[in-house]
């Protein structure tokens, strides 16, 4: 059967829907019988399956490439038809107002898109007007541009150029025709012939149009739902990142994208991008007001570059330097939802054609939820990283620190207060660790592990009243109880551990309350079912200072409180004996030897560093003794801390002088003798610093000279019962000793004997002073000048004079006196008042007079100390 007027269903849906007239079908429908309405569906279907085949044509993505084939083909088509040696179609781009076609290079055969603006030369005059133009001669008609032809080699004779109308009657595109065969013009004929067909192709490219931007908008919503999907879901301010970059230059077809997030401290726009392999992720920071990105930063406006190299605001010296073409690119704010600049997305080089307005739409909206989600990233990170900021701080600690809420339990508990309390978070991993003593503590009552009387009552208060308490020498109880837990290993006759931990019973001292929980496993903690006997647990007592705090919110109200044990027993009393002398790190490896890991005496090969003030007593003459205490003490605290900061060891004071070992009391893992000398040489530099302030307040500059010697010494507790110093004893505390007051002959800060040199002679710049044989001593010993770490660069002068030094040293081995002097005085015009070649040119003089013995091996010997 078939329905009567089927051909105007169609249309009537078409115009119901444009004027909402819904009665208007259905009284048309309530008329019809049971066959007709049968028909009616049928042919609805029909039509219904042209509109899903027309959405799946939408979302086909090679849709995309379907308006380039038909233009590719109908340009050969209308070239042969009117006989045109060249034939372009160029399209109206409306938004842009410009006109733009894909041409094939002649040199390399590939296509090149070519955008002209609309009211430009003949194409833009048709384009504009709707007129056909045929030109017999194009070179003398004034829209004609002789530089195109110039620039693709090609020479126009004849021209038609042909609009081509849409449905609405509107210019879509132009058609353009070069050189009719046989050098013969275009005629009537021609123009007539080619709008038999004009008025399909319009609607033909109309068509194609369409279905291109419904395909872009329908992948653009599709891609633009997943990237906010993904967005919204994740607090990873890095995965975010590299989500929104994959997301954008999908969505916007582009070559690259790029996100940059504003850093307001630093002034930088910072990203991460991935390395040519992908191995790595690469941080990269530019300011924030150069360039295309930071023009978008600084003025928070949107930048659409059609052509990169003929902005003034790029910079082609990164295509340059990698061999990338930036054709055009596409630069946007992202703002938070305070509507403050957060970041810039920047895309590079479209795919097809240039970034359009639609481009701009899409791009604005994708960065209206991606400026949401890295607000929500960044703030999350920001807690991480306070979160762990605290934690680190409240790690750091060496004083036990527990936080708790307002009813008192416990919240936060660092590795110092679980050590005090006795927790044995050390021990193997399979008896116990911090982590699980952690969880069973928290959420108990900190007055229940504990044991400081009048605890609660202190907390308490605090939380109610914002009172603070302090109370010192406070005394603390614990226990530890080892157990077998009865999981025993026949085959090696072992019983696994776990550990028990108590506090005392208020009213019996004798008896011991175990607080931790039975356990759920073998691995777990345990709690015992009875009361344990003073007998059966290990009992640890410390001296604590308490303080309770309230923890304050805001607006000033508590939160919670503090509670902080600061341990002041005799070992941390002997820890902070041994700050004094060395470096926290060496004291804590001195202490895991044992209270008694000092007293062992030891042979040890180290170096010692002696120091002294030149001219001491001159410079404190007129100083009254507060003064000169109080000078002392200040240039010591900085000395000091040059010896701790390279894992020395400071042995004494004497007077004006220190000394320091390197390598006793524990081997150290770096090369002693190279600790001492950056010691050394960061004496050097701190004094400079000191003198510095010194000069500020006209006072006299401080001189010192520091002696440096390697060698074998016993080391250990020296002295008597009731009075002992750990100090070193041996030949190399006697020469370095020596060598602090050879400096005051050579003139120089800082020498080195043969031993310490030959330790680290590839790390240092030095000059060999002399050979020496020191008073007291028979064997003679080279003696070398430091001049500083090899790395370092030296001044050309001073290297020229190293060299004169050096080659003199050795003319002066060699009894070459004559030789010697010259070299010798040549170094003397460069450095005028250097003791070393006065020195030397003094004794080459002597010997020339008086030479010596045949047996003489160059060897001074001091005649002093």
């Amino acid at each position: 059967m078939t329905l009567p007027n089927t051909g105007s269903v169609l249309a009537t849906l078409t115009q119901l829907t444009q004027l909402n007239r819904t009665s208007a079908l259905t009284s048309r429908v309530k008329d019809l019988s049971v066959p007709e309405f049968i028909c009616l569906l049928d042919f609805i279907t029909a039509e219904f399956q042209q509109f899903i085949r027309a959405i799946d044509l939408i979302n086909n993505e090679a849709l995309e490439t379907m308006l380039e084939q038909v233009l590719d083909a109908f340009t050969l088509k209308i070239g042969q038809i009117l006989e045109a040696d060249r034939t372009t179609i160029f399209l109206v781009d409306a938004e842009k107002g410009q006109l733009w076609s894909k041409i094939t290079h002649l040199d390399n055969g590939k296509p090149r898109e070519l955008r002209i603006p609309i009211n430009v030369g003949i194409a833009g005059h048709v384009a504009t007007t709707g007129e056909c133009l045929n030109i017999a001669d194009t070179y003398n008609h004034p829209l004609f541009n002789k530089e195109v032809d110039e620039r693709f080699g090609y020479r126009s004779r004849t021209l038609l150029c042909m609009p081509i109308y849409s449905s609405k009657n509107q210019v879509v595109a132009v058609v353009q025709l070069l050189n009719k065969a046989g050098d013969k013009p275009f005629d009537e004929e021609d123009e007539q012939r080619f709008r038999d067909f004009a008025s399909s192709i319009g609607i033909i490219l109309e068509s194609c149009q369409s279905f291109y931007m419904a395909a872009r908008n329908q992948r653009g919503a599709v891609a633009l739902l997943k990237a906010t999907t993904y967005l919204g879901q994740s607090l990873d301010l890095e995965a975010t990142l590299r989500s929104v970059m994959e997301q954008a230059r999908h969505l916007m077809q582009a070559d690259r994208s790029t996100l940059f997030m504003l850093s307001k401290e630093s002034g930088e726009l910072w990203t991460k991008v991935a390395n040519k392999d992908g191995t790595q992720i690469i941080p990269i920071r530019i300011p924030a007001n150069r360039g295309i990105a930071g023009y978008v930063a600084s003025t928070g406006e949107t930048l659409n570059i059609a052509n990169a190299y003929e902005d003034p605001r790029f910079n082609p010296e990164t295509d340059r330097q990698t061999g990338y073409l930036t054709r055009n690119i596409l630069c946007m704010p992202v703002f938070n939802s305070e509507k403050k600049l957060i970041g810039v997305t920047q895309l590079i080089n479209k795919h097809q054609g240039s970034f359009t307005g639609s481009d701009e739409e899409f791009m604005r909206a994708f960065n209206i939820q991606a400026g949401i989600a890295l607000e929500n990233a960044k703030l999350f990170e920001n807690v991480l990283l306070e979160k762990q900021y605290q934690k680190d701080i409240l790690e750091s600690l060496s004083d036990a620190v527990i936080s708790t809420d307002m009813q008192g339990r416990i919240v936060t508990i660092n590795e110092a207060a679980l050590e005090l309390l006795g927790c044995p978070i050390k021990e193997a991993v399979g008896k116990c660790n911090k982590h699980l003593w952690e969880q069973k503590l928290v959420g108990r009552f900190v007055w229940e592990v504990v044991p400081i009387e009048n605890l609660e009552f202190r907390l308490k208060d605090s939380l109610k009243c914002g009172a603070k308490h302090y109370v010192p020498e406070q005394s603390l109880i614990v226990g530890v109880s080892a157990q077998e837990s009865g999981a025993c290993d026949p085959s090696n006759d072992s019983c696994e551990e776990f550990y028990i931990l108590a506090v005392p019973d208020k009213t019996n001292p004798h008896i011991y309350i175990p607080w931790n929980d039975p356990p759920t496993d073998t691995g777990g903690l345990h709690h015992a079912s009875s009361i344990l006997h003073n007998s059966e647990v290990q009992e640890i007592e410390r001296s604590i200072n308490l303080t309770v705090n309230p923890l304050t919110n805001p607006e000033g109200g508590a939160q919670g409180g503090l509670v902080v044990l600061e341990d002041i027993s005799h070992e941390k009393r002997i820890k902070a004996t041994l700050y004094r002398y060395m470096s926290p790190k060496v004291a804590e490896q001195v202490m895991a030897t044992g209270k008694d890991g000092l007293m062992v005496s030891t042979r040890q090969d180290v170096t010692i560093l002696f120091s002294d003030i030149r001219g001491y007593t001159t410079l404190t003459e007129n100083l009254g003794a507060s003064e000169v205490v109080s000078l002392l003490n200040q240039y010591f605290e900085t000395m000091v801390e040059a010896v701790f900061n390279y894992e020395g060891t400071l042995d004494k004071f004497i007077g004006d002088a220190l000394m320091a070992v390197y390598g006793a009391p524990l081997p150290l893992k770096e090369n002693h003798a190279w600790m001492s000398i950056q010691s050394a040489l960061d004496m050097r530099r701190r004094l400079e610093e000191f003198n510095r302030g010194r000069f500020c307040e006209n006072q006299p500059q401080i001189h010192i000279g520091i002696g440096i010697s390697s060698g074998e010494v016993v080391s250990g507790n020296i002295g008597s019962q009731k009075r002992m110093d750990y100090t070193v004893i041996g030949d190399g505390v006697n020469l370095s000793s020596r060598l602090e007051s050879v400096t005051k002959e050579y003139g120089c800060d800082i020498i080195l004997s043969e031993y310490t040199y030959n330790h680290c002679s590839e790390r240092i710049t030095v000059r060999e002073l002399d050979k020496i044989r020191v008073k007291g001593k028979n064997n003679a010993v080279k003696i070398y000048e430091l001049i500083g770490e090899a790395s370092d660069r030296l001044d050309p002068e001073l290297e020229k004079f190293l060299e004169l030094y050096h080659y003199g040293r050795e003319a002066y081995i060699a009894r070459n006196f004559d030789k010697a002097i010259v070299y010798f005085e040549e170094a003397q015009r460069l450095r005028a008042n250097d003791q070393a070649v006065e020195i030397h040119l003094e004794r080459s003089h002597n010997y020339l007079h008086n030479p010596p013995a045949d047996n003489w091996d160059g060897v001074h010997t001091m005649t002093s100390k």
